[in-house]
This record gives C-alpha cells, structure tokens and sequence, in this order.
C-alpha cells in the first residue's frame, strides 16, 4: 500500500518542496532540550517519561487522560513535522507550505469533504473519546508553546504550526481509511470492465481465489471460471487491428509495448500485512505468542511510533500513529492483537443521473434535487488563493473524476460520522479474546483483520471496521441508486462479523488473502492479495512444533520466493527450445535461471529475469485483452489486485489466438517476451551478464524524507539505499520503498520475551541520535526488544496548578 500521504507525495511533494522551499538551508541548531521536569496545562497529577537507549518513552500516570497528554507532548516533541504534513495532506493543505504542485491532490480531499467529515466525527464521538483527543491536543500544544528551535523542515520552509485541534487527529484515522481501502481505482476497473467487455471474460479475470488460497479454504473455495477462449481471442484481434491502423498512422505505440494498460502497481506487492497466532499447544510452555509486521509504504521518519503507557491498572506497549492517541497494534499484558488491512468495500461509486435541462440537478429515489454546493478556498505558497466548488449529494460527495463521462458520488463509511470512532482505545482494558473480539467487532475505524492471543494460551481472527450493509447490490460495480432499489442500510452489526475462535489447528493466519467465512456469512470485500503469503505462512507453522517468538521472527524473514516458480519453469520450457539452443544470449538466460535457488536473497541469481519475464507477459497479455476497456476509459490505470490467476490459466491452457502474436502462436509469444525482458534487464544492469545479475541488485531499500529531494537536505534525511533481501510476494515482503513497517512478536504476560523493530528511528529529528538507530537492525533483520530499557533520561511532568485531588 501507499500510505495516503505518501501517493500524494511520491509524484507531487518532490517538485512541490523544490518550488516552495527557497533559500538556504537553516544554520546549525541546538539539539532540543534535555529537560528533566516540564509544567504541563491541564495534567490533573504528576506523570513522568523514561526515554531508554533508542528513544522509546515509558509513560506513567495515573489517569488515561494525563497518561494520553503526556504521549501527545512527546510525540510532537519527537515527530512534530510529521504530524503537521499527515493532518495537511488528509485536509487538503499541503499547498500551503508546499506549493502548486501539491494542489491537485489538495483539491481532491476539499471535494471529497474529508475536512468537514474530521469535524461532524468528532462531534458524535463518546465522550470517552472526545476526552481522549482533548487531552491529547493538550499535550501536542504544549510542546507547540515551548517548541525551540522548530524542526529542521519547517525551519527550511518558513512557517510556524497551528494548534493541534481533536479533528486533526481524526483526518489522521481518515487517511489510513484511505490507506487501506478507501481507494475508489478498484471499484472503477471492475466498473469499467464489466461495461466493456463479454461477462465471460470479467468473470475470467475477476475470480477471486488463486490456486495458494484455494489450497487454504479447501471444500469452501469455488470451482474457477473457465477460460473464454473464443471471447479472448476476438478481442487480442481487435487489439491487433487497433495496432495496425496505429502504425498506419504513423503511431509509435504497439499493444504492450509502453502501453501502460495496467497500473504501476497492478498485481505487486500490496498495501497489506502478515499477521499470525500460534495457540498454546503449539509452543514449548503452553502460552500463546502473536506475529505482525504491517507493510506499507515506508518513509523516514517511520509511519509508526513506539510507545509504553502505564495507568491505573492499564498498561500498554506497542505502535502509535503519530498524532492519534492510541496504541494500534501491541499487547496489554493480557491480550496482544495485531492488524492486517482486510481490503474490505467499504465504498461505493453512485452513478448519478444529471437532470437533462437542470444541470445542478440530480435524481434521487423522491425526486430532483438540488447539489449542495460548498466553496472551498485552497491557500498556495507564493500564489493567490484558488477557490474550488465542492458538489455533494445525499449519498456523499461528488467525485473529483468521472466515470466513463458520467459523473459519481462517493458512498464512503470513511465519511459518514456514524461510522468512525476510537474504539480501538478501549483494547487497554480487555483481558481475553473474548472481549477483544467484543471490542474489535465494535469498533469503527479502518477495516483490518485482527488477529488476537491472550495469556491462557487462546487465540482468535476476527474483523474490525464499518462494513456496509447493501439492499439490492454487491457493491461490485457502480450503478444508479436513484430509484432507491440500491443502497445502505447501515451496518453489519457486530454479531454478524466473522470471528474464529480457538481453531482444533491452534493457528490463526492473515497475509490479506481471502478468509473462509462459511455458509451465509456476509461478503467483507473483494480485490484480496494472493494468497501465496498465507500459504508459506501456514505451510511453515504446520510443520513446525513447539515454537518460541525467535522462530516467528525469523518467519517473519522468510524469503522463500515460491510465488516465481511458474515462471520460471515457463522460462525453462522457452529456454530449452530449439531456437534458444543456437543463440548464446538465449544460453546465457537460460543459465541464469537454473541457478535460482528459490529464494529472494540478496545472493540470489537469476530471480531478477524471472521476475521481468512474468511482467512483460503480463504487459503484453493484458494490454492485447484490455484495449477495448482502455479505448472507454483512456486515462484510467486498470488496477486488479491479481494478474496472475488468469494469466496463468492461460499460460497453462495455451489456446490458440489468445497470445497476442497470432502469427507465431504461443511459442513466438514467450520466446519474444523473453527476449524483450532480458534486454531490459541487461540495460537496466550495464549490460552485465545475466548469470552474474543478484537479486541484491533489483531489490534496493529505498527509504526517503519528504523533503529528502532537495539536493541540500537528501543526505541529511533519507536512509542509505541498499540491498535488502525479501520481494513483492514473500513472507519477508520488500518492494523499493514498500515493505515491513515493523515486526512484532510477543506473548501476553511475556512481553519481556518479545520483539518490536521497525525502519529509521524514533525521532524525526536528523540531529538526534534517535533518527537511524534502529535501521540497521531493520535492514538486517536483527530483533530487538519489545519493551523500553533502563532509562537514560527521565522527564517529570507536572500540573501547572495544584489540584485537589
């Protein structure tokens, strides 16, 4: 997954700092303040914070409330830039501070009215809640009032940071929403698919169990659709067709070739999670241990921040999200939870039928109605304000594009302020699964699997997350509700939830792929990853007894690269063709993948051709059977979450006239593709012989500061490029700048035992010796503990008046 922030970022940020961030880079500052005692405004009893060699704080208070005031002072002590860019980029005002560049993706957050959604959330939250942000923001303004000297970033690009308000932390929450599921690319390809293509074929492509998640349901999985040859084949004739009147016209562009029918990141590494428990049974002392490690798109500082939180009888240890006050996934001494993204449809794309001679008219099941209609007014550095109009109907916002030339509204849960809420707060207090799994189904955040393990030696996978309860649809693809045949009816209430506790198996697994619901549980969603993941995970747990959190962290690093082996034995069968045997570069491929040892190493040889072949198949295949989709849609990225069941199908089948170079049938197909990707790696590579190519080479970690683009400033706060062992579809997943957010492992009541590590450090600041310690560790996949240790500065912070209590 991209992070929302860094999507907005990636393509935007580097140019939009570069314009906005003028003048000389800032003179050397003092490190912050090593103070030992801090009067802090609204603190109802002293608390103290116990910062240990790598930074971590170990807070101790005697409320929630002075214990979340405290995490919200030392966060933004820590991460103050961070928090300020995350709360820009969800409410629209990264322009601001980083100019026109950032504009666009501002614009798309005003008219999708995430901003005014953070605001009517907070209103409806409980007053638990509401207290919780309170008291947080108190504490994030506190250090606001005293922070000098600023963070390094905004010293560089000149501005001061506003108060922390409650809703600041709820466009937090809304763009991991947006992170993990709040994307509208999917439900549009299937949208545009289905309009464009035979059913036949959509079904081909859409079925949603890979041959790895098929072996997991067993009985449950569904028989595959059959491959539609005749349908395929027609529409790799239209494609050549279009390519010949295109070369008649002298266009440079063939089916394929630099088309860029799919997405960049259509069937790679996905924006998901491993998480596992292994129940007493099943390890030496009879205690339960969990394994999680989050994977998302990595930047410096890292997405997370370690935190302990110690009062009353609550004592919590794990993952905050910078400027939300609460531990995300962690342990509490009795119960441990850990989270992967569910891909769960959590948004529907409303077609909207426009009045024919009242455009700002549309139609709803009671008749025509009105848009209404907010402007919204965007500040850019440098530049006058630009004023945007944001449409809305009674079903959401009015997209920022259309689809197939018709406008759509956005049903998104992210947005409904009945929807969201806190309730991940309340896994300090359980003391089971069974509660856990009470409070998860209750609580209303970004939908995840969660997967659980308590100190009696149980486990349990259960669901979090608003899930939709849809009247008249599937929610598949977008429609019309104007007739009031479609639409919400709410929620799932929590009873409905899928939840599997205590399985005979003693395992519980989650690496995204579809999970075995049962007969009539309701559908969570659609767009799973592969489910190679899950099944190595499951495969290794299986044959492994009794386990300790050492071996769950170094299955954490498994970089068995099973995924590959059907492309690689696909290589071998054109390699060792005739053709390939009077060829020396054919030769040297050919040596270069037989020795693949299987893995995704560092010293790996030969994964790097194979990986290149499977894409440009993938390019040729689908460009040839998605041009007619593309000719409806020209900008759209078709984006399906699994390119390789079908492209494997075919593959296998090899029917006639389906590869797209019906001249040479299917062998002149493969041998070309082949060839072409040994030629992109060799340039890729310096011509280095492919036999010579390790996988250290193509898979380099790539860990990069927002601002990390300007010349004077990229040395200073990115990480060192470099190798790093894993790939998109291993256990131990790492794709460039996509990878393991954290790893933790740990059983409740033994946390000392555990292991918490994660990218970069605890600091955002580049001057603190806190802002790469922990990388090295990371990269070499060497644990660390999961609780702070000995203190090496202490912070007492105090009430700043007495207090009768």
């Amino acid at each position: 997954m991209r992070t929302h922030l860094a999507s907005a970022l990636a393509a935007l940020a580097i140019a939009g700092c570069a314009q906005g961030a003028r003048g000389p880079l800032p003179g050397p500052a003092p490190a912050p303040r090593a103070d030992s005692a801090v009067t802090l405004p609204g603190l109802r009893g002293a608390a103290t914070v116990a910062w240990d060699g790598l930074g971590i704080p170990a807070i101790r208070a005697a409320s929630r409330g002075d214990a979340l005031r405290a995490l919200g002072y030392v966060t933004a002590r820590d991460r103050l830039f961070q928090m300020d860019l995350l709360r820009r980029s969800s409410g629209g005002r990264l322009a601001e501070i980083l100019g026109r560049d950032l504009l666009e993706a501002d614009t798309r957050q005003r008219l999708h009215g995430v901003p005014r959604a953070a605001a009517a959330i907070v209103a409806r939250l409980p007053e638990g809640q509401r207290a919780a942000l309170d008291a947080y923001a108190e504490g994030v303004n506190a250090y606001l009032r005293s922070a000098e000297p600023l963070p390094l970033e905004i010293q560089k690009l000149g501005y001061r940071p506003e108060p922390w308000r409650p809703e600041d932390s709820l466009l937090i929450v809304l763009s991991m929403f947006q992170t993990l599921g709040g994307s509208e690319d999917e439900e549009r390809t299937r949208t545009v698919l289905t309009r464009t293509l035979p059913p036949s074929v959509v079904a081909f492509l859409l079925a949603d169990t890979d041959p790895y998640t098929k072996a997991l349901l067993g009985a449950q999985a569904a028989a595959p659709p059959p491959l539609p040859a005749r349908e395929l084949r027609a529409l790799v004739a239209k494609a050549a067709q279009a390519a010949h009147a295109a070369r008649d016209a002298s266009v440079d562009r063939a089916p394929g070739r630099g088309a860029g029918v799919l997405s960049p990141r259509a069937g790679e590494a996905p924006v998901g999670s491993n998480g596992w428990a292994v129940a007493g049974p099943r390890t030496r002392d009879g205690r339960a241990i969990l394994a999680n490690d989050m994977h998302l798109e990595l930047g410096v500082p890292n997405v997370w921040y370690r935190a302990e939180l110690r009062h009353g009888d609550a004592e919590v240890a794990g993952l905050v999200l910078p400027g939300v006050p609460m531990v995300v996934v962690g342990t509490n001494r009795h119960v441990a939870w850990g989270l992967t993204s569910l891909d769960g449809d959590l948004l529907d794309l409303v077609e909207l039928e426009i009045h024919p001679e009242r455009p700002d008219e549309y139609r709803m099941p009671s008749g025509w109605r009105r848009f209404d209609v907010a402007q919204e007014i965007i500040r850019v550095r440098g530049e006058p304000d630009v004023a945007v109009t944001a449409r809305s109907t009674i079903w959401g916002p009015v997209a920022s594009r259309p689809l197939l030339g018709r406008p759509v509204a956005l049903r998104w849960a992210a947005l409904d302020p009945e929807a969201v809420d806190l309730g991940l707060l309340e896994m300090e207090r359980v003391r089971s699964v069974d509660e856990a799994v009470e409070t998860m189904n209750r609580a209303h955040g970004p939908a995840c699997n969660v997967l659980l393990a308590d100190r009696r030696g149980r486990v349990a996978w259960t669901v979090t997350g608003p899930l939709p309860r849809r009247r008249g649809f599937d929610g598949a693809v977008s429609r019309s509700w104007a007739d009031g045949s479609a639409g919400w009816d709410g929620y799932l209430p929590p009873a409905a939830l899928p939840r599997v506790v205590d399985p005979p198996s003693g395992l519980v697994v989650n690496a995204n792929q579809r999970m075995p619901l049962g007969a009539g549980a309701p559908a969570l969603g659609r767009d799973h990853a592969n489910g190679y993941r899950a099944y190595r995970i499951t495969e290794r747990l299986r044959a492994a007894r009794p386990v300790t959190e050492a071996d769950l962290f170094q299955l954490q690093l498994d970089t068995r690269a099973g995924f590959f082996d059907f492309y690689r034995d696909v290589a071998l069968r054109v390699l060792g063709g005739e053709a390939a045997s009077r060829r020396p570069a054919l030769a040297e491929a050919r040596r270069a993948v037989e020795a693949w040892d299987g893995r995704a190493d560092v010293s790996s040889v030969g994964l790097a051709l194979i990986e290149r072949f499977r894409r440009v198949l993938a390019d040729e295949v689908f460009a040839a059977w998605l041009g007619a989709s593309r000719a409806a849609e020209p900008t759209l990225e078709l984006s399906l979450a699994d390119i390789d069941t079908p492209l494997q199908r075919a593959l296998s089948e090899r029917p006639p006239g389906v590869a797209p170079a019906p001249a040479g049938g299917w062998d002149a197909f493969l041998l070309g593709a082949m060839e072409r990707a040994m030629a992109e790696v060799k340039q890729q590579h310096g011509e280095r012989p492919l036999d010579q190519i390790a996988w250290g080479a193509v898979s380099q970690v790539r860990i990069a500061h927002p601002l990390g683009a300007l010349p004077e400033l990229g040395a200073l706060l990115n990480m060192a490029p470099e190798p790093l062992a894993g790939c998109g579809f291993c256990v131990r997943l790492a794709a460039g700048s996509l990878g393991a957010s954290e790893r933790l492992v740990v059983s409740p009541g033994r946390e000392s035992d555990g292991v918490l590590h994660m990218p970069a450090g605890q600091s955002g600041d580049p001057r603190s010796p806190h802002y790469r310690d922990q990388q090295r560790a990371w990269v070499d996949g060497r644990p660390l503990p999961l609780l702070a240790g000995p203190a090496v500065r202490t912070l007492a912070l105090t009430p700043d008046q007495p207090t009768n209590r």
